[in-house]
């Protein structure tokens, strides 16, 4: 094909409608919600209309057109969209049967022309990528098949039912001769969003600064220019209504306000939460591309350190034979777990719906000044005034093991009695706090008879013993649970 065949079919396409800045909510589940402003010049009666600003993975099912000012009455008879762009494997199979003409350069740069018989193309309509270049083609050079192209093809012509674009083309009817700009929204694939959170610590303190970033994938096809982007947060299917006015959210750096160029909308969305970002941006086909949505400095983050002895598989809490049960397959562990916890609160200089994340933690090495990666996990979607508890890894200098030393139970199996040893060692500089969760999982009738500290009951089934070790400080923690089934 001749480059001026191309860019006059282009011109043609593109002529037939004209748009105005996109805009796009992307959701976390890899689809987003595209609204355009298309030009219409309508005659009275029906008209063809082409559209190539669709993108791959466009469902068309979902395609609403109308007219928000209701200058005509606008209505859909027919809609057609092509997503089959143009491609030497389309084009070939176009010309099965017929004799091209194929370029074959040798290693010096020499060019010589083959004619060739496109037996068959390889391609296959409407299949994905990978099962479209699968199949080989068949091309009959001098009498002879061979399963692999010649040379590079050269096709005389476009086929007249070629797109260079995925592209929607309706035939509407209007009551009326209207010049009107139209609302064109539609659901497409191929489009995604998630976020991420830096973290750093001094080296000395539990403060973090935290910076959130989202990173926006579009592999829809379609480049978007100049785009107004919004994001969707939270597990959801199809967008219902809106929920109370957008609140206005300064990102921080210091504690100071970037300005309005630096202000994320947030607003609660059904049961979901919408964030628009600050400002339009472009995002072209198969780019990923990282916003910054969030800065904040001196979270109060507190380090705790959290020994879970007894790896009890989940099957216990629901095992009608618990009370039976001797322990025989329990794996204790020793590691105590580091974790960090801080507040979504504005008086812990956040406040704002955090959508969930990867979160990477750093701390700052105060002899050179550069941070160093201690650890990374992920949140959940948080709501403002929820608790953030993060685990980083597992303490080097911190030991636990956990042993049972006795158990009974009664001989009409209706009472049972268990005696656990916790052993906790401290090979730090500094004093630290372990919480030892236990968990009750005979039973939610229980009561604790014998202990050597006090504990919290975190809930019906948990208590947790909170110890604070000295430098090199070996301790022990006992208790005895008695269980009813009477």
């Amino acid at each position: 094909m001749k480059p001026i065949e191309i860019a006059a079919f282009a011109s043609l396409v593109f002529a037939t409608i004209a748009s105005s800045q996109p805009s796009l909510t992307i959701y976390n589940a890899d689809f987003a919600v595209v609204r355009d402003r298309v030009a219409l010049d309508l005659k009275k009666g029906e008209n063809a209309v082409t559209y190539a600003g669709a993108t791959q993975y466009l469902e068309p099912d979902s395609v609403v057109l109308r007219d928000p000012g209701k200058k005509t009455d606008l209505r859909i008879l027919e809609q057609s969209y092509r997503a089959e762009v143009l491609s030497q494997g389309l084009l070939l199979s176009q010309n099965e049967g017929k004799e091209l003409d194929f370029i074959n350069r040798s290693k010096d740069g020499q060019e010589s022309v083959i004619r060739g018989k496109v037996i068959r193309s390889g391609y296959t309509s409407g299949a994905s990528d990978d099962a479209r270049s699968s199949g080989s083609p068949i091309i009959e050079v001098g009498g002879k098949l061979q399963f692999s192209l010649p040379g590079e093809p050269r096709f005389p012509t476009m086929g007249n039912d070629t797109v260079l674009t995925p592209t929607l083309s309706w035939q509407l009817a209007s009551d009326r001769a209207a010049k009107l700009d139209a609302e064109l929204s539609y659901i497409t694939g191929g489009m995604s969003w998630s976020a991420a959170y830096n973290l750093i610590s001094p080296e000395k303190g539990d403060t973090l600064d935290i910076v959130g970033w989202v990173t926006i994938d579009n592999h829809s096809g379609t480049a978007f220019e100049n785009a107004s982007l919004k994001l969707m947060a939270g597990d959801v299917n199809k967008v219902q209504a809106a929920g109370g006015p957008p609140r206005a959210v300064a990102m921080k750096t210091g504690g100071m306000p970037f300005g309005d160029e630096a202000v994320v909308t947030e607003k609660a969305f059904d049961e979901f939460h919408l964030y628009q970002l600050p400002r339009a941006t472009t995002l072209r086909n198969g780019e990923t591309k990282q916003v910054e949505f969030l800065r904040a400095t001196g979270v109060k983050a507190p380090t705790l350190y959290i020994y879970d002895g007894a790896n009890i598989p989940w099957q216990y809490l629901h095992d009608a034979e618990v009370r039976d049960d001797r322990y025989s397959n329990i794996q204790l562990n020793s590691k105590v777990w580091v974790m960090r916890e801080f507040k979504n609160t504005e008086e812990n200089d956040l406040g704002l719906p955090l959508p969930k994340g990867r979160a990477r933690f750093y701390r700052q090495d105060d002899a050179d000044g550069r941070p160093e990666f201690t650890g990374e996990n992920s949140i959940d979607h948080t709501p403002q005034g929820e608790t953030v508890r993060i685990r980083t890894g597992d303490a080097f200098d911190i030991v636990g093991s956990r042993t049972r030393s006795d158990f009974s139970l009664s001989n009409k199996k209706d009472q049972a009695e268990e005696a656990f040893e916790i052993k906790l060692r401290n090979r730090k500089k500094e004093a630290v706090e372990v919480r030892v969760a236990e968990r009750l999982y005979r039973g939610v009738n229980w009561e604790i008879i014998q202990k050597s500290d006090e504990y919290v009951k975190v809930d019906s089934r948990n208590i947790e013993f909170r110890v604070t070790l000295k430098p090199d400080e070996e301790k022990v923690v006992t208790y005895r649970v008695r269980y009813n089934w009477k």
